[in-house]
Protein backbone atom coordinates (compact mmCIF):
# COMPACT_ATOMS: atom_id res chain seq x y z
CA UNK A 1 0.00 0.00 0.00
CA UNK A 2 2.97 2.50 0.88
CA UNK A 3 4.20 2.31 -2.85
CA UNK A 4 1.06 2.87 -4.30
CA UNK A 5 0.99 6.77 -4.09
CA UNK A 6 4.68 6.41 -6.44
CA UNK A 7 3.21 4.45 -8.93
CA UNK A 8 -0.26 6.94 -9.04
CA UNK A 9 2.49 9.33 -9.93
CA UNK A 10 4.72 7.54 -12.65
CA UNK A 11 0.73 6.42 -14.37
CA UNK A 12 -0.41 10.10 -14.04
CA UNK A 13 3.21 11.66 -15.33
CA UNK A 14 3.08 9.78 -18.45
CA UNK A 15 -0.15 10.25 -19.37
CA UNK A 16 0.49 14.07 -19.70
CA UNK A 17 -0.32 15.51 -16.50
CA UNK A 18 2.46 18.78 -15.35
CA UNK A 19 4.46 17.19 -13.18
CA UNK A 20 3.89 19.43 -10.19
CA UNK A 21 0.15 18.64 -10.59
CA UNK A 22 0.93 14.62 -10.32
CA UNK A 23 3.05 15.28 -7.51
CA UNK A 24 0.38 16.65 -5.39
CA UNK A 25 -2.18 14.51 -7.11
CA UNK A 26 -0.20 11.64 -5.81
CA UNK A 27 0.20 13.02 -2.09
CA UNK A 28 -3.63 13.93 -1.89
CA UNK A 29 -4.45 10.57 -2.08
CA UNK A 30 -2.13 9.25 0.00
CA UNK A 31 -3.39 11.32 2.96
CA UNK A 32 -7.04 11.08 1.59
CA UNK A 33 -7.02 7.26 1.10
CA UNK A 34 -4.07 5.00 2.17
CA UNK A 35 -3.04 7.05 5.91
CA UNK A 36 -6.60 8.37 7.65
CA UNK A 37 -4.52 8.91 10.63
CA UNK A 38 -3.41 11.83 9.73
CA UNK A 39 -5.18 14.99 8.61
CA UNK A 40 -5.02 16.18 4.99
CA UNK A 41 -4.04 19.68 6.62
CA UNK A 42 -0.63 18.46 6.76
CA UNK A 43 0.21 18.31 3.33
CA UNK A 44 -0.94 21.85 2.66
CA UNK A 45 1.01 22.92 5.70
CA UNK A 46 3.85 21.09 3.55
CA UNK A 47 3.37 22.93 0.20
CA UNK A 48 3.66 26.13 2.52
CA UNK A 49 5.83 25.91 4.45
CA UNK A 50 8.46 24.17 1.68
CA UNK A 51 8.81 27.56 0.19
CA UNK A 52 9.98 28.91 3.34
CA UNK A 53 13.71 28.71 2.81
CA UNK A 54 15.98 31.74 2.55
CA UNK A 55 18.72 29.52 -0.27
CA UNK A 56 15.42 29.11 -2.49
CA UNK A 57 15.61 32.26 -2.64
CA UNK A 58 18.26 32.01 -4.72
CA UNK A 59 16.40 30.68 -7.59
CA UNK A 60 14.12 33.85 -8.68
CA UNK A 61 17.00 36.26 -8.47
CA UNK A 62 19.13 34.22 -10.46
CA UNK A 63 16.21 33.48 -13.21
CA UNK A 64 15.16 37.17 -13.41
CA UNK A 65 19.40 37.98 -13.39
CA UNK A 66 19.40 35.68 -16.84
CA UNK A 67 16.02 37.34 -18.15
CA UNK A 68 17.54 40.75 -17.31
CA UNK A 69 20.81 40.11 -19.37
CA UNK A 70 18.88 39.47 -22.61
CA UNK A 71 17.74 42.53 -22.59
CA UNK A 72 20.52 44.41 -21.49
CA UNK A 73 22.83 43.52 -23.96
CA UNK A 74 25.49 41.31 -21.93
CA UNK A 75 23.87 38.14 -24.08
CA UNK A 76 25.24 38.96 -27.04
CA UNK A 77 28.54 41.47 -25.96
CA UNK A 78 29.57 37.57 -24.36
CA UNK A 79 28.32 35.96 -27.63
CA UNK A 80 30.62 38.62 -29.13
CA UNK A 81 33.86 37.47 -26.63
CA UNK A 82 33.42 33.89 -27.59
CA UNK A 83 33.23 34.28 -30.99
CA UNK A 84 36.97 36.35 -30.95
CA UNK A 85 38.34 33.26 -29.04
CA UNK A 86 37.13 30.35 -31.75
CA UNK A 87 35.08 31.79 -34.72
CA UNK A 88 38.77 30.89 -36.62
CA UNK A 89 37.91 26.91 -35.39
CA UNK A 90 35.94 24.45 -37.76
CA UNK A 91 32.67 24.87 -37.50
CA UNK A 92 33.33 28.54 -36.12
CA UNK A 93 29.55 29.19 -34.68
CA UNK A 94 28.69 25.56 -33.65
CA UNK A 95 31.98 26.27 -31.62
CA UNK A 96 30.91 29.60 -30.24
CA UNK A 97 27.94 28.36 -29.58
CA UNK A 98 29.56 25.76 -27.40
CA UNK A 99 31.67 28.53 -25.37
CA UNK A 100 28.75 30.89 -25.22
CA UNK A 101 27.17 28.00 -23.02
CA UNK A 102 30.35 28.47 -20.77
CA UNK A 103 29.87 31.72 -20.42
CA UNK A 104 26.41 31.91 -19.70
CA UNK A 105 26.73 29.19 -17.09
CA UNK A 106 28.24 31.60 -14.64
CA UNK A 107 24.63 33.80 -15.58
CA UNK A 108 21.58 32.27 -16.28
CA UNK A 109 22.33 29.05 -14.17
CA UNK A 110 19.27 27.48 -16.53
CA UNK A 111 19.71 24.68 -19.54
CA UNK A 112 16.54 25.55 -20.48
CA UNK A 113 16.88 29.56 -20.60
CA UNK A 114 20.42 29.45 -22.40
CA UNK A 115 18.86 26.44 -24.70
CA UNK A 116 16.18 29.49 -26.03
CA UNK A 117 18.32 31.95 -25.88
CA UNK A 118 21.07 30.74 -28.26
CA UNK A 119 17.85 29.11 -30.25
CA UNK A 120 16.65 32.81 -31.21
CA UNK A 121 19.76 34.89 -31.23
CA UNK A 122 22.42 32.28 -32.85
CA UNK A 123 20.79 29.07 -34.66
CA UNK A 124 19.60 31.50 -37.42
CA UNK A 125 22.71 32.73 -38.24
CA UNK A 126 23.62 29.31 -38.50
CA UNK A 127 20.95 28.28 -40.80
CA UNK A 128 22.38 31.13 -42.77
CA UNK A 129 25.55 30.02 -43.18
CA UNK A 130 24.54 26.28 -44.25
CA UNK A 131 24.44 24.16 -40.51
CA UNK A 132 21.76 21.48 -40.66
CA UNK A 133 19.13 22.75 -38.58
CA UNK A 134 18.63 19.77 -36.54
CA UNK A 135 22.72 19.96 -36.19
CA UNK A 136 22.42 23.56 -34.87
CA UNK A 137 19.16 22.33 -32.34
CA UNK A 138 21.43 19.31 -31.18
CA UNK A 139 24.56 21.50 -31.08
CA UNK A 140 22.51 24.24 -28.60
CA UNK A 141 20.99 21.78 -26.74
CA UNK A 142 24.15 19.64 -25.72
CA UNK A 143 26.18 22.67 -24.84
CA UNK A 144 23.18 24.12 -22.50
CA UNK A 145 23.97 21.14 -20.51
CA UNK A 146 26.91 22.66 -19.54
CA UNK A 147 25.02 25.45 -17.96
CA UNK A 148 23.63 24.16 -15.03
CA UNK A 149 26.87 22.51 -13.95
CA UNK A 150 29.02 26.14 -14.15
CA UNK A 151 27.88 28.20 -11.46
CA UNK A 152 25.66 29.04 -10.69
CA UNK A 153 23.54 26.46 -11.93
CA UNK A 154 20.24 26.26 -10.17
CA UNK A 155 20.37 22.66 -10.19
CA UNK A 156 23.10 22.81 -7.75
CA UNK A 157 20.75 24.98 -5.38
CA UNK A 158 18.56 22.91 -5.62
CA UNK A 159 20.80 20.13 -4.36
CA UNK A 160 22.26 22.12 -1.57
CA UNK A 161 19.19 22.75 -0.08
CA UNK A 162 18.01 18.97 -0.28
CA UNK A 163 20.80 17.58 1.12
CA UNK A 164 22.28 20.45 3.39
CA UNK A 165 25.75 20.25 1.38
CA UNK A 166 27.55 23.78 1.21
CA UNK A 167 26.35 26.25 -1.96
CA UNK A 168 29.85 27.36 -1.80
CA UNK A 169 31.33 24.13 -2.05
CA UNK A 170 29.00 22.94 -5.04
CA UNK A 171 29.97 26.03 -7.27
CA UNK A 172 33.53 25.27 -6.47
CA UNK A 173 32.57 21.47 -7.86
CA UNK A 174 30.94 22.57 -11.15
CA UNK A 175 34.09 24.76 -12.36
CA UNK A 176 36.42 21.74 -13.66
CA UNK A 177 32.94 19.19 -14.90
CA UNK A 178 31.52 22.17 -16.80
CA UNK A 179 35.05 22.78 -18.86
CA UNK A 180 35.63 19.30 -19.59
CA UNK A 181 32.01 18.88 -21.08
CA UNK A 182 32.87 22.19 -23.13
CA UNK A 183 35.87 20.71 -24.23
CA UNK A 184 34.54 17.11 -25.36
CA UNK A 185 31.71 19.19 -27.34
CA UNK A 186 34.23 21.36 -29.45
CA UNK A 187 36.20 18.47 -30.20
CA UNK A 188 33.14 16.60 -31.61
CA UNK A 189 32.34 19.57 -33.14
CA UNK A 190 35.35 20.05 -34.81
CA UNK A 191 35.50 16.47 -36.04
CA UNK A 192 31.42 16.58 -37.39
CA UNK A 193 32.37 19.70 -38.94
CA UNK A 194 35.13 18.54 -41.03
CA UNK A 195 33.03 16.02 -42.15
CA UNK A 196 30.51 18.41 -43.28
CA UNK A 197 32.25 21.20 -44.58
CA UNK A 198 31.26 23.89 -42.23
CA UNK A 199 33.48 26.77 -42.37
CA UNK A 200 35.03 28.97 -39.75
CA UNK A 201 33.62 32.53 -39.31
CA UNK A 202 36.92 34.09 -39.51
CA UNK A 203 39.63 33.35 -41.94
CA UNK A 204 41.99 33.49 -39.27
CA UNK A 205 42.63 33.57 -35.44
CA UNK A 206 41.82 36.98 -34.04
CA UNK A 207 44.89 38.92 -33.40
CA UNK A 208 45.89 39.70 -30.00
CA UNK A 209 44.92 43.25 -30.32
CA UNK A 210 41.37 42.04 -31.36
CA UNK A 211 41.11 39.85 -28.72
CA UNK A 212 42.21 42.58 -26.20
CA UNK A 213 39.72 44.90 -28.24
CA UNK A 214 36.73 42.90 -27.63
CA UNK A 215 37.50 41.50 -24.27
CA UNK A 216 37.34 45.29 -23.05
CA UNK A 217 34.17 45.83 -24.87
CA UNK A 218 32.72 42.56 -23.37
CA UNK A 219 34.38 43.52 -19.65
CA UNK A 220 31.67 44.41 -17.94
CA UNK A 221 29.69 41.31 -19.28
CA UNK A 222 32.88 38.94 -18.62
CA UNK A 223 33.26 40.12 -14.95
CA UNK A 224 30.20 39.18 -13.47
CA UNK A 225 30.46 34.96 -12.95
CA UNK A 226 34.38 35.88 -11.87
CA UNK A 227 32.33 39.05 -9.32
CA UNK A 228 29.63 36.19 -8.26
CA UNK A 229 32.70 33.49 -7.44
CA UNK A 230 34.95 36.30 -5.44
CA UNK A 231 31.66 37.78 -3.97
CA UNK A 232 31.24 33.56 -2.18
CA UNK A 233 34.53 32.96 -1.41
CA UNK A 234 35.33 36.08 0.84
CA UNK A 235 32.03 36.44 2.13
CA UNK A 236 30.69 40.16 1.07
CA UNK A 237 27.47 37.99 0.21
CA UNK A 238 25.20 34.62 0.55
CA UNK A 239 24.35 32.31 -2.78
CA UNK A 240 20.67 33.91 -2.67
CA UNK A 241 22.33 37.74 -1.89
CA UNK A 242 24.89 36.82 -4.96
CA UNK A 243 21.33 36.06 -6.85
CA UNK A 244 19.94 39.85 -5.95
CA UNK A 245 23.52 41.67 -6.38
CA UNK A 246 23.60 39.97 -10.30
CA UNK A 247 20.04 41.50 -11.03
CA UNK A 248 21.34 44.55 -9.76
CA UNK A 249 25.02 44.28 -11.81
CA UNK A 250 22.55 43.61 -14.77
CA UNK A 251 20.33 46.26 -14.27
CA UNK A 252 23.14 48.95 -14.15
CA UNK A 253 25.15 47.47 -16.81
CA UNK A 254 22.55 47.23 -19.22
CA UNK A 255 20.82 50.42 -18.34
CA UNK A 256 24.60 52.99 -17.90
CA UNK A 257 26.71 51.06 -19.28
CA UNK A 258 25.41 49.17 -22.80
CA UNK A 259 22.08 51.96 -22.25
CA UNK A 260 19.89 49.02 -23.96
CA UNK A 261 17.85 48.27 -20.97
CA UNK A 262 14.86 50.34 -21.41
CA UNK A 263 11.78 50.67 -19.12
CA UNK A 264 9.74 49.61 -21.99
CA UNK A 265 11.00 46.25 -20.86
CA UNK A 266 10.19 46.00 -17.56
CA UNK A 267 6.88 44.50 -18.25
CA UNK A 268 8.15 41.54 -20.11
CA UNK A 269 10.60 40.88 -17.90
CA UNK A 270 8.56 40.62 -14.98
CA UNK A 271 6.50 38.73 -17.37
CA UNK A 272 9.65 35.82 -18.04
CA UNK A 273 10.83 35.90 -14.50
CA UNK A 274 7.15 34.96 -12.65
CA UNK A 275 6.58 32.32 -15.09
CA UNK A 276 10.44 30.79 -14.79
CA UNK A 277 10.23 31.13 -11.37
CA UNK A 278 6.40 30.23 -10.58
CA UNK A 279 7.06 26.72 -12.30
CA UNK A 280 10.15 25.96 -10.69
CA UNK A 281 9.26 26.73 -7.13
CA UNK A 282 5.61 24.75 -7.44
CA UNK A 283 7.72 21.93 -7.89
CA UNK A 284 9.37 22.06 -5.43
CA UNK A 285 6.61 22.59 -2.97
CA UNK A 286 4.92 19.77 -4.49
CA UNK A 287 7.89 17.66 -4.10
CA UNK A 288 8.05 18.78 -0.37
CA UNK A 289 4.83 17.32 0.21
CA UNK A 290 5.57 13.94 -1.96
CA UNK A 291 8.81 13.94 0.49
CA UNK A 292 6.81 14.01 3.33
CA UNK A 293 4.81 10.89 2.25
CA UNK A 294 8.19 9.00 1.61
CA UNK A 295 9.47 9.96 4.76
CA UNK A 296 6.69 9.06 6.62
CA UNK A 297 6.63 5.37 5.04
CA UNK A 298 10.54 5.37 5.55
CA UNK A 299 10.64 4.93 1.42
CA UNK A 300 14.28 6.63 1.68
CA UNK A 301 15.36 4.39 4.30
CA UNK A 302 14.02 1.39 2.62
CA UNK A 303 16.09 2.27 -0.54
CA UNK A 304 19.07 2.44 1.14
CA UNK A 305 18.99 -0.61 2.60
CA UNK A 306 18.24 -2.49 -0.63
CA UNK A 307 21.31 -0.38 -2.30
CA UNK A 308 23.64 -1.51 0.84
CA UNK A 309 22.99 -5.06 0.46
CA UNK A 310 22.95 -4.67 -3.23
CA UNK A 311 26.77 -3.68 -2.97
CA UNK A 312 29.62 -2.12 -0.73
CA UNK A 313 31.55 -0.85 -3.61
CA UNK A 314 31.67 3.15 -3.71
CA UNK A 315 31.72 2.47 -7.62
CA UNK A 316 29.36 0.04 -8.66
CA UNK A 317 26.45 1.60 -6.57
CA UNK A 318 27.51 5.38 -8.45
CA UNK A 319 27.20 3.43 -11.27
CA UNK A 320 23.71 1.75 -10.55
CA UNK A 321 22.28 5.36 -9.39
CA UNK A 322 23.93 6.68 -12.70
CA UNK A 323 21.71 4.24 -14.43
CA UNK A 324 18.93 4.76 -12.06
CA UNK A 325 19.24 8.43 -13.16
CA UNK A 326 19.55 8.32 -16.27
CA UNK A 327 16.44 6.31 -16.74
CA UNK A 328 14.39 9.21 -14.72
CA UNK A 329 16.05 11.64 -16.61
CA UNK A 330 13.97 10.70 -20.16
CA UNK A 331 11.12 10.88 -18.64
CA UNK A 332 10.92 13.67 -15.54
CA UNK A 333 12.04 17.18 -15.64
CA UNK A 334 15.65 17.37 -13.94
CA UNK A 335 15.11 19.53 -11.55
CA UNK A 336 11.62 17.44 -10.46
CA UNK A 337 14.04 14.55 -10.61
CA UNK A 338 16.62 16.02 -8.45
CA UNK A 339 13.80 17.04 -5.92
CA UNK A 340 12.56 13.58 -5.59
CA UNK A 341 15.78 11.64 -5.36
CA UNK A 342 18.19 13.25 -4.12
CA UNK A 343 16.70 12.82 -0.26
CA UNK A 344 16.81 9.10 -0.87
CA UNK A 345 19.99 8.52 -2.67
CA UNK A 346 22.38 10.55 -1.01
CA UNK A 347 21.84 8.61 2.65
CA UNK A 348 23.33 5.61 0.40
CA UNK A 349 26.54 7.14 -0.80
CA UNK A 350 27.01 8.69 2.55
CA UNK A 351 27.21 5.14 4.37
CA UNK A 352 29.83 4.30 1.77
CA UNK A 353 31.92 7.20 1.68
CA UNK A 354 30.99 8.74 -1.82
CA UNK A 355 31.46 12.29 -1.11
CA UNK A 356 28.41 14.18 -1.34
CA UNK A 357 29.59 16.72 -3.34
CA UNK A 358 30.57 14.33 -5.94
CA UNK A 359 27.57 12.73 -6.04
CA UNK A 360 25.46 16.28 -6.45
CA UNK A 361 27.60 17.13 -9.48
CA UNK A 362 27.09 13.47 -10.87
CA UNK A 363 23.13 13.11 -10.45
CA UNK A 364 23.43 17.48 -11.78
CA UNK A 365 24.84 16.11 -15.04
CA UNK A 366 22.65 12.75 -15.22
CA UNK A 367 19.52 14.89 -15.21
CA UNK A 368 20.57 17.22 -16.99
CA UNK A 369 21.71 14.83 -19.85
CA UNK A 370 17.54 13.68 -19.60
CA UNK A 371 16.89 16.78 -21.50
CA UNK A 372 18.46 15.53 -24.25
CA UNK A 373 16.68 12.20 -24.61
CA UNK A 374 13.16 10.92 -25.47
CA UNK A 375 10.68 10.68 -24.93
CA UNK A 376 9.81 13.67 -22.51
CA UNK A 377 13.66 15.20 -22.81
CA UNK A 378 12.80 19.16 -22.12
CA UNK A 379 15.60 20.59 -23.87
CA UNK A 380 14.53 18.03 -27.02
CA UNK A 381 10.75 19.49 -27.18
CA UNK A 382 12.23 22.93 -26.51
CA UNK A 383 14.38 23.55 -29.11
CA UNK A 384 12.56 21.42 -31.73
CA UNK A 385 9.74 23.65 -30.96
CA UNK A 386 11.42 26.85 -31.48
CA UNK A 387 13.00 26.00 -34.66
CA UNK A 388 10.78 23.42 -35.98
CA UNK A 389 12.23 20.96 -36.57
CA UNK A 390 11.31 16.86 -36.46
CA UNK A 391 11.93 15.15 -33.11
CA UNK A 392 13.65 11.83 -34.93
CA UNK A 393 15.86 14.22 -36.82
CA UNK A 394 16.98 15.70 -33.57
CA UNK A 395 17.29 12.12 -31.96
CA UNK A 396 19.45 10.96 -34.83
CA UNK A 397 22.19 13.98 -34.94
CA UNK A 398 21.80 13.89 -30.69
CA UNK A 399 23.39 10.28 -30.37
CA UNK A 400 27.17 11.03 -30.79
CA UNK A 401 26.48 14.07 -28.30
CA UNK A 402 24.94 12.08 -25.55
CA UNK A 403 27.41 9.44 -26.25
CA UNK A 404 30.63 11.92 -25.73
CA UNK A 405 28.75 13.82 -22.68
CA UNK A 406 28.09 10.39 -20.99
CA UNK A 407 31.75 9.48 -21.58
CA UNK A 408 32.91 13.19 -19.84
CA UNK A 409 29.99 11.67 -16.82
CA UNK A 410 32.23 8.10 -16.58
CA UNK A 411 35.10 9.98 -16.47
CA UNK A 412 34.02 12.05 -13.52
CA UNK A 413 32.32 9.21 -11.44
CA UNK A 414 35.73 7.13 -11.87
CA UNK A 415 38.01 9.86 -10.77
CA UNK A 416 36.05 11.92 -7.71
CA UNK A 417 39.16 14.51 -7.38
CA UNK A 418 38.24 16.19 -10.50
CA UNK A 419 35.19 17.13 -8.94
CA UNK A 420 36.79 17.68 -5.03
CA UNK A 421 39.68 19.42 -5.92
CA UNK A 422 38.44 23.07 -6.13
CA UNK A 423 35.92 22.76 -3.17
CA UNK A 424 38.76 21.47 -1.17
CA UNK A 425 41.58 23.75 -2.10
CA UNK A 426 38.94 26.93 -1.46
CA UNK A 427 37.36 25.41 1.51
CA UNK A 428 39.25 23.30 3.15
CA UNK A 429 38.85 19.26 3.31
Amino acid sequence: MSAIPALILFCIFMIGVPVGFSLLIATGIYYLFINNTMPVDMMFQALVTSTESYPLLAIPFFVTAGVVMNYSGISSRLMSAAEAFVGHMVGGLAQVNVLLSVLMGGISGSCNADAAMQCKILVPEMSKRGYGKAFSAVVTAASSCITPIIPPGIVLILYSCLTNVSVGRMFMAGYIPGIMMAIALMILVSFISKKRGYKATREKRASFREIIKQLMESSWALFLPFGIILGLRFGWFTPTEAGAMTVLYSIFVGAFIYKELKFSHVKQILKESVSGTSSILFIIAAANCFGRYMNIERIPQTVTESLMGFTSSPIVLLLIINLLLFFVGMFIEGGAAMIILAPMLVPSALKLGIDPVHLGIIMSINLTLGGLTPPFGTMLFLTSSILDIKVKDFIRESLPFIAVLVGVLMILVFIPQLVTFLPNLVYGV
